[in-house]
């Protein structure tokens, strides 16, 4: 005779139920166990809002943006991609952005909210950093006009004067552009080492090739042959640098709303980004020929090439919020120029001419000009493969 069990009461039933039903946590949402202490019947009011607990992490995100495309990008900067939004039961990192935005409400009494993300359209605007873009390169080239026309007229002091009045007032033209513009990084991003080991390179332009001359000539002695033709070209350049890094931020923002996935972006804006690089080579290269021309020669237009394209790169990450890797590029191409003149007189020294051969063999191949066009051109390559990774990404476009 077989004997029915009872059936279990149907609260029993229910709780056990709902036991083993609890819905999986998505992995970014931390379990906070001591809310559910304080409320142990939340487990019997249904599943529990993956979304809700992310709109409560982030509500200071979702308040103070001006629309979901700054949530997208915070979210993708804290670690939430296309994959990790499925776990939210959206397709894509966009829409959960948007969930977001509706469901959280604006922080009322915000300033400038509706053009916080509208492109640079003023006129004006664009014509005063463009003036100031051009500050520099006219600086150098009145300089080197004044002192062209003065050969043979003025004394070496009052030469002397000219130059460097001429170059504080470029370098001034220059802390403007990187102080408003397109070139602008916010406060806190860019760093004094990296002003110091900018002026490093361009001191190399001025003065390195002849200091490896001397060097490997047995001295230094006697006066240095200066080349101002390659740095004149730079100077030249800011222009150029400064309208492609506008168009590159314009062109990524305009990227970013016709987005719909993180993917989609940064396919987008890898060939923007090798696009306006090719671009300002392009036209730095042109500069620096014409400068050439009118200095008669002198200098490595190629090392000076590499360096223009090193400091555009070194300050579009900066700008976008990647100071560091933007250092150490700069670092790096400081770090080799010092280095070869140092080998070359550490070769000197007993049992050590070894060290200097690498220098002598690059020299011999290419003239002096080789050494800072290795140095800048494997530090710009690293920071393009850095950059192809870092500004494909939409929390890089978001304006602070």
């Amino acid at each position: 005779m077989r004997t029915e069990e009872p059936e279990p009461e149907p609260e029993a039933a229910e709780v056990k139920a709902t036991a083993h039903a609890e819905p999986s946590r998505a992995p970014e949402i931390a379990h906070t166990p001591a809310v559910s202490a304080r409320k142990p019947s939340a487990a019997r009011r249904g599943p529990v809002d993956p979304v809700k607990t992310l709109m409560h992490r982030h509500r200071e995100l979702c308040e103070r943006a001006v629309d979901p495309l700054e949530i997208a990008a915070g979210l993708e900067a804290h670690g939430v991609t296309d994959r990790t939004a499925a776990r939210y039961r959206h397709r894509d990192v966009f829409s959960l952005a948007e969930e977001l935005y509706a469901r959280v409400p604006a922080v009322a009494g915000e300033p400038g909210r509706s053009t916080a993300h509208a492109p640079m359209r003023d006129i004006e605007t664009r014509a005063a950093w463009s003036l100031r873009a051009l500050l520099p390169g006219a600086a150098c080239t009145a300089t080197a006009v004044v002192l062209k026309l003065t050969d043979g007229v003025l004394g070496g002091g009052a030469r002397l004067t000219v130059a460097l009045v001429g170059a504080l007032v470029a370098l001034l033209g220059l802390g403007l552009c990187l102080r408003s513009g397109p070139l602008h990084a916010p406060e806190g991003r860019a760093s004094a080492a990296s002003a110091v080991y900018g002026y490093w390179l361009l001191g190399y332009v001025l003065y390195g090739e002849a200091l490896l001359d001397q060097v490997l000539s047995g001295g230094p002695e006697g006066p240095w042959a200066i080349t101002p033709a390659p740095l004149l070209g730079l100077a030249l350049a800011v222009a150029p640098a400064t309208w492609c890094a506008h168009l590159f931020s314009v062109h990524a923002q305009r990227r970013l709303a016709g987005s719909r996935a993180l993917e989609e972006f940064a396919a987008g804006v890898r060939p923007l980004l090798f696009g306006t690089v090719g671009l300002f080579l392009c036209v730095l290269i042109g500069l620096l020929h014409l400068a050439d021309l009118g200095y008669g020669g002198g200098g490595a237009p190629m090392a000076a090439a590499a360096l223009g394209v090193l400091l555009l790169l070194a300050r579009l990450l900066t700008v976008h919020g990647f100071p560091e890797p933007a250092t150490t590029g700069l670092a790096a191409a400081c770090a080799v120029e010092a280095v070869a003149p140092a080998l070359v007189l550490a070769g000197r020294l007993p049992g050590l001419h070894f060290a200097a051969q690498p220098v002598y063999t690059v020299v011999a191949a290419a003239g002096t000009g080789a050494v800072p066009a290795i140095a800048c051109g494997a530090a710009a390559l690293g920071l393009l493969i850095h950059a192809t990774v870092a500004l494909s990404r939409a929390s890089a476009h978001t304006r602070a």
